[in-house]
Order: C-alpha cells, then sequence, then structure tokens
C-alpha cells in the first residue's frame, strides 16, 4: 500500500496543494512554521479520520475559509483507492471510500493504517495516562475491529454511569437496581477490551525492547508495563469496591479507563530517571515497535505507512543515520519525512544510497526538487 497522490483545499495553512510522491520515502523540507508538518497531518487524516495534533476539525480550516477538503490516491492489492475527508463549519464531518460515504468512521480504521512520529510524543512520558491509554487503544484498533466496538460501547456505557452518579448527588437518591445496569454494560464491552490489552502487551514488549537496543546500542533494559485494577479484582469487584468513592466525586472510579502504562528503565519509572536522550530513544522505539506490530498483524494486506516529523529533534546524528538505514530496508515500505535542512536529508539518504522524492516547503506552497538543485532556506 502506498500514497500515491495527496491534494488539499482550505487545510490549514494551504489554500490549495496537490503532490505526487513515490513509493518509497518523500522528504519535506522547511523552515518551522513553513507547513511540513501540516502535510503529515493531511495524511494522518486519511488513515484515521482525524488530525495528530487538534482533534477539534473545524480549526483545522484554513484561516476564515467555509471548509476544508483532504483528497489521495492510494494503491494497494493492485488496485486504486479513493479517500476523501470533507468538513464545513457547523456540519458533520463527511469522509468517503471510493466515493461511497461511510455510514460511522469507525467502519475506515485500519484500512489503511499509519504510525506517526512526531516531538508531541514526548506526551507520552511527560502526560497524564489518557495519552498512553490513547496511544494503546490506536495501535489495536488499527488490526482489530472488534475492539474499537467495544471500546466505543464501553465509553458509551460509562457516560451513562457517570450521568447517573451525578443525578444520584442531585437528588439525594440512590437507585442501586439502575446502577448495576450500566455496571453490566461496563463489564460487557470492558473484559474484552482488559483482555486484549494483556494480549497485546505480551506480544509488542519484546519488539519495543528489540527497537530500543538497535536505536541506542546500550546495555540499560527498557520495559514497558501494563497497569490496571484488574490485575486484582473482577469487574464487578472493582466497580463494588469503588462505589462510596464513585458517588462522592461523582464519576466512575474503577475501570479500564483508568488503566495506564509504566515506561521503566532498570526497574526504575523512565520519567524520573532516564535521561534526555534515553527518553527520546525509548519514544522511537516505541513508535518503530508500533509500526512493526500492525506489519506483522496486517501480513500480505499492505504496510502502514511511517511518517517522521522533525526526526532531528529527537536524535542525534550518528542515531538519524541509524534510523534511516532501518526505514529504508524495504520491509518498511512508503515512508513520509521532515527536516528543517534540505541538504541535511539529501546527504543522509545519497550517502545510505536509498532512493528518496524531496518536497521543498515555503509558506504553504511546495515543490519537488532534484537533490542537485536544492536550495539553502532563507
Amino acid at each position: 500500500m502506498f500514497l500515491k497522490e495527496l491534494s488539499l483545499i482550505h487545510f490549514k495553512s494551504y489554500a490549495e496543494a496537490r503532490l505526487e510522491f513515490g513509493p518509497s520515502i518523500n522528504c519535506f523540507a522547511g523552515n518551522n512554521g513553513s507547513g511540513k508538518t501540516n502535510l503529515l497531518d493531511a495524511i494522518h487524516y486519511l488513515s484515521l479520520c482525524k488530525s495528530y495534533f487538534n482533534p477539534i476539525d473545524s480549526q483545522n480550516i484554513e484561516h476564515e475559509s467555509p471548509f476544508f477538503v483532504i483528497q489521495g490516491l492510494y494503491s494497494t492489492d493492485g488496485r486504486e483507492e479513493n479517500l476523501y475527508c470533507g468538513v464545513k463549519r457547523g456540519q458533520k464531518k463527511v469522509f468517503k471510500r471510493n466515493g461511497k460515504e461511510y455510514e460511522a468512521l469507525a467502519e475506515h480504521i485500519g484500512a489503511f493504517p499509519l504510525v506517526m512520529i512526531s516531538p508531541a510524543d514526548s506526551e507520552l512520558i511527560e502526560g497524564g495516562s489518557e495519552s498512553r491509554r490513547r496511544f494503546l487503544d490506536s495501535v489495536i484498533s488499527q488490526y482489530d475491529r472488534r475492539y474499537l466496538d467495544q471500546l466505543i460501547r464501553y465509553n458509551r456505557a460509562l457516560s451513562q454511569r457517570n450521568s447517573l452518579l451525578k443525578r444520584f448527588s442531585e437528588t439525594g437518591q440512590f437507585d442501586k437496581e439502575a446502577l448495576e445496569v450500566w455496571n453490566l454494560q461496563l463489564q460487557i464491552a470492558g473484559e474484552p477490551v482488559y483482555e486484549e490489552r494483556k494480549k497485546f502487551m505480551e506480544e509488542f514488549v519484546p519488539i519495543f525492547q528489540h527497537y530500543y537496543k538497535q536505536i541506542s546500542g546500550s546495555a540499560e533494559k527498557v520495559d514497558l508495563v501494563y497497569e490496571s485494577g484488574l490485575h486484582m479484582y473482577s469487574f464487578p469487584e472493582a466497580l463494588d469496591r469503588a462505589l462510596t468513592r464513585d458517588r462522592a466525586v461523582q464519576h466512575t472510579t474503577a475501570g479500564i479507563h483508568r488503566d495506564d502504562l509504566d515506561f521503566r528503565m532498570n526497574g526504575h519509572p523512565l520519567k524520573k530517571t532516564g535521561s534526555q536522550g534515553q527518553q527520546k530513544s525509548c519514544l522511537l522505539a516505541l513508535k518503530l515497535a508500533q509500526f512493526e506490530f500492525l506489519r506483522l498483524r496486517r501480513g500480505d494486506h499492505g504496510t502502514p505507512l511511517l511518517l517522521l516529523d522533525d526526526i532531528h529533534d529527537k536524535l542525534d546524528e550518528s542515531r538519524v543515520k541509524k534510523l534511516m538505514q532501518l526505514i529504508g530496508e524495504s520491509c518498511f515500505g512508503q515512508v513520509f519525512v521532515t527536516d528543517t535542512h534540505p541538504n541535511r536529508l539529501s546527504a543522509v539518504f545519497r550517502e545510505l544510497q536509498i532512493p528518496c522524492r524531496l518536497f521543498q516547503v515555503e509558506k504553504g506552497l511546495v515543490n519537488m526538487v532534484e537533490s542537485d538543485d536544492l536550495q539553502p532556506l532563507p
């Protein structure tokens, strides 16, 4: 699977743009704020129906324009596929595949898998548990449609249970039978999610550890631990034990929506003991492991796209070269890379004898250039 063409209208910094990509490595070079990351975000939209950076669709429309459109032409399994994403202010997002609109966006997730690596990934270590659960759910949802369905059902039941807890507080009346209805719905939807998360982590962690060793070349041992209250108690027990607290705070404090991932290095929390370089290498290994896991899961159904945003922000020159050597291997398929220095990108791939297509980005304008024609950015 690879993206042949990308067309944008009024998306972020682009009034209009049309690009044709190569099946291997495609590089976007430009100053900070030139719009190169927005191109990656448009590709992300086509795979996952949303922005990687801003979940509010209307805020991704260019300035005062009334809408944005993103279109992509893909080659997959020997046939062409057209994807369309359109957002008008104040209206529901429209997403189409080969001219047919999806009834639910969840139907599209996993059809065109993608992995994004960005400086914003630091949130996975520095931020709260929600970002780490979102990573977990994003990976599993791209290969397991049932998981995504159960997760949607769980979140709906959770919302209803929280509303009921709030109503108990407002009215001063407690209805145990009404609460148990939603307890059961949480259990029915939540238990399969919990079991799939456990299974995923067993398979994923060794791949993550393998990539960390390749990138860092160091001896420290990294680990990724799945934390859940369901390790100790069954779903009904966990909800029952938390009931008094739930009534006090007026929301549900036990369940899979409280799960977390703990990054560890040599048995200690990475956030506290890992250097900045170790943390960056850990995040990069995490995303490359995500890519490899999805690739293995999909088998002959297509290699995921890999998007690398401002990779020099994460790694020194030697590790960047090692990474580019890795992604130049055939198993990585189509890759999109951004950097602020066009000649730096060109030199790395030329030295490694890896073919790439180069685009220079400036103030929302994109031009494909030959490496010999690259101009220093102002």
